[in-house]
């Protein structure tokens, strides 16, 4: 019999594999014991209040539905991890038609959502409540492609990017306040002011990366919010900054009762006073500020800055061989990112009319990488999609806003391990060859 007789079949790398089931059940036990014994302490206990007193209350119901499901899923995942080809691991098979079709007609795309958001607030099921909510998420989606910028296209992993939103909401806030800007005077100055944050950020950790990057811009965003608190001179500490103005069009202000020397929009127009028209006003602002910031970054990454920022992401080391500054880049990537943020929080500081310290706390930094981490790091459109999931899931009922951080923590882990390049990641060529002349 000759040697290639014996020699062993080659197996097909495309080929199932096979799952090992004792062992399998084995780590899903132990995953479960895990989670059940981490769950107690976190979800187990409430504190409830009945006539006057506070007790203690538990809900180990919920334990053991959450210890079961990690049990259920660790297993599902080992199975599906086993039965499928090595190559169609993580790649999530089924959504690549999706994003192809995005990307081929991204400007199809982009008119049919613009149309719809043009058009949202007269829509037959647009309430007031739903049009503000449309609001919130476009101040998310300007955080999350401010960040984008940070972490999508430069590759700088920054925990502390609620530190620049404050910045800029406080700004604004002072400068409507005390000094009696208009909301677009005060605007620019305010995405100013966090641009210089950013830059004032972005000196200490020139020489660093990864997560020692990630801890000192953790620090920075406490170390912003723990000024907020005891600058009470400036800040106005834990009381936070009431009576903020709000913005007017073209003098006309959205009151019931004008101030001395205004005209309402009401009275302007000889119709009867509504609240929503406040609401839907505020809206088109914010959409028209989402707008202008999605087109200024989408020039810069077609620009030397944006090339640059994405050489920075790829190699550092190759980046300087090639003859390009890190630490221009770096500072660059950290000023306009953070310049973005700021033009958020001030929208955010004039739409609520109030701000406080408790609205910029690390949640807030969380909410807004995960919402960048899950659309996909330098997507556009992935952030949009992203940001309507993680801002409108929590408003769909009270046990989805109890356990959002739970939730956006699965959704977390099961991105990493479904698509770790997120929904609609897509990373355009930095160069295009054509074919050479026949």
């Amino acid at each position: 019999m000759s040697a290639d007789a014996n020699a062993a079949p080659l197996r097909n790398s495309s080929a199932p594999r096979g799952v090992a089931i004792f062992p399998l059940l084995k780590e899903s036990f132990l995953t479960g014991i895990v989670a059940l014994v981490l769950a107690i302490p976190l979800v187990g206990f409430r504190i409830v209040e009945s006539n006057g007193t506070t007790g203690l209350a538990t809900r180990f119901g919920w334990v053991g539905i959450g210890a079961g499901a990690v049990f259920l899923g660790r297993l599902a995942l080992g199975i599906w991890r086993g039965a499928m080809p090595p190559r169609a691991v993580g790649g999530a098979s089924w959504l690549e038609p999706v994003a192809r079709f995005g990307r081929r007609h991204a400007r199809i795309v982009a008119l049919v959502g613009l149309v719809v958001a043009l058009a949202w607030p007269a829509l037959p099921f647009a309430s007031r409540g739903i049009v503000d909510l449309a609001t919130s998420v476009l101040i998310y989606v300007m955080l999350g492609w401010g960040l984008n910028v940070v972490v999508g296209l430069a590759g700088l992993l920054d925990l502390g990017y609620v530190a620049f939103y404050a910045v800029g909401a406080y700004s604004f806030a002072i400068l409507a306040s005390d000094l009696g800007l208009t909301f677009w005077e005060a605007l620019p100055i305010s995405g100013l002011l966090a641009a210089a944050a950013g830059v004032l950020l972005g000196f200490p950790v020139l020489r660093l990366r990864g997560d020692y990057l990630a801890i000192v811009t953790l620090g920075f965003g406490e170390i912003i919010h723990i000024l907020l608190l005891n600058w009470t001179s400036l800040t106005r500490g834990p009381n936070g900054i009431g009576d903020i103005p709000r913005p007017g069009l073209f003098g006309l202000v959205f009151e019931r009762r004008a101030p001395p020397g205004f005209t309402s929009f009401h009275d302007f127009l000889g119709v009867a006073f509504n609240p929503s028209q406040r609401i839907v006003f505020l809206y088109y602002v914010v959409l028209a500020l989402a707008l202008m910031v999605n087109l200024f970054t989408l020039r810069l990454r077609r620009l030397p800055i944006g090339r640059a920022w994405e050489a920075l992401r790829e190699d550092e080391i190759a980046c300087r061989a090639l003859g390009i500054n890190p630490t221009n880049v770096k500072l660059s990537a950290f000023g306009i990112g953070a310049m973005l943020g700021g033009f958020a929080g001030a929208f955010f500081a004039t739409r609520q009319g109030f701000i406080s310290p408790e609205s910029f706390t690390f949640t807030e930094s969380a909410t807004i990488l995960a919402i960048v981490v899950l659309g996909g790091m330098g997507s556009q459109m992935g952030v949009v999609l992203a940001a309507i999931l993680l801002v409108v899931l929590p408003e769909l009922g009270r046990e989805f806003a109890e356990f959002r951080m739970l939730i956006f923590g699965a959704a977390m882990v099961l991105i990493m391990v479904w698509r770790p390049q997120g929904l609609l990641a897509h990373r355009a060529p930095s160069l295009r060859l054509n074919a050479p002349p026949p």
